[in-house]
Parts: C-alpha cells; sequence; structure tokens
C-alpha cells in the first residue's frame, strides 16, 4: 500500500509517499481535546457558553494551580479552558509558537458572521483560502486567540 500526501512548500505543492516498508500504525482514533489558557474567567465562559453555545462538561477550581479548568464541548469536540488571571500574555502575532489558530468548518459563512454580529463579536472580512479557494474569516476570543470561520 502506498500513502500519498500532499506536502506544501513555500506555496509550491509536492507530492511525497511512503512504501509499505515505512508505513506507520494509526495509534490515534481522533483528537481528544483542545486545550486554552485563558485569563478572565466571566468573559471566556460567556464567549464560549453564552455566545458560541458550547456545553458545559464539567468546570473545576484548581487550587493548587491557581486557576479554574472549564471543560466545554461542540458536537464531538472538547475544549479545555484554563483559566487563569495569573497566565502571561499571548504574543500579538500570528507566527508565535504555539496554538496559531482554532477553525470552525461552517455551511455559510455569512450567516455565521451575522449571528456572530447580533452577539457583539466582530468579524473580519470575507477573503478567499488561496490554495482551496474557500471563504474564511477571523475572529477573535477575548483574550485575542485567533478563531476561524471556514465555509
Amino acid at each position: 500500500m502506498c500513502i500519498k500526501k500532499e506536502v506544501r512548500y513555500n506555496k509550491k505543492v509536492k507530492l511525497a509517499s511512503k512504501s509499505a516498508k515505512e508505513e506507520i500504525p494509526l495509534f490515534f482514533n481522533q483528537i481528544h481535546h483542545i486545550a486554552i489558557n485563558c485569563s478572565n474567567y466571566d468573559k471566556t465562559k460567556e464567549f464560549y457558553v453564552e455566545k458560541l453555545g458550547f456545553d458545559i462538561i464539567r468546570e473545576n477550581q484548581r487550587k493548587d494551580k491557581n486557576d479554574i479548568k472549564l471543560d466545554l464541548k461542540l458536537g464531538n469536540y472538547e475544549l479545555e479552558l484554563f483559566i487563569s488571571p495569573d497566565a502571561p500574555k499571548r504574543p500579538s502575532y500570528p507566527e508565535a509558537l504555539g496554538l496559531r489558530h482554532l477553525a470552525f468548518k461552517v455551511d455559510n459563512i455569512e450567516e455565521v458572521i451575522a449571528f456572530l454580529n447580533t452577539k457583539e463579536i466582530d468579524c473580519e472580512p470575507i477573503r478567499t483560502d488561496t490554495f482551496t479557494g474557500e471563504k474564511m474569516t477571523f475572529f477573535f476570543d477575548p483574550d485575542g486567540l485567533p478563531l476561524e470561520l471556514h465555509e
């Protein structure tokens, strides 16, 4: 069996393949959760639960860490929010190491933007992904983490 994948280098596409000898066993079923550090409990909870519609799975104050861990669910996906007022600020540029952004697949980007606007969430202008030709835009959580809508 030959596994082919697309590898992108500076906007050029190159096909890479692995021979059967190089196959890697698939141990991972799916991504279990994504963890995000946040600074303000009230703003974070309001944003993700009240505005974006995530369900609360559990909420725990961790006195030894001086934070609150808020576990949320949206469909099959879980977010772990670690909320601490002492968390260091996020670098203001997207190329900093760590999580670059979190993207949500949507059916109708204009409809989602209109809904977010009713929740007082501003979105950047819609643009086209240069590789896929699909519509996309960004908005930000209360700590400035970029969140993407991708149609």
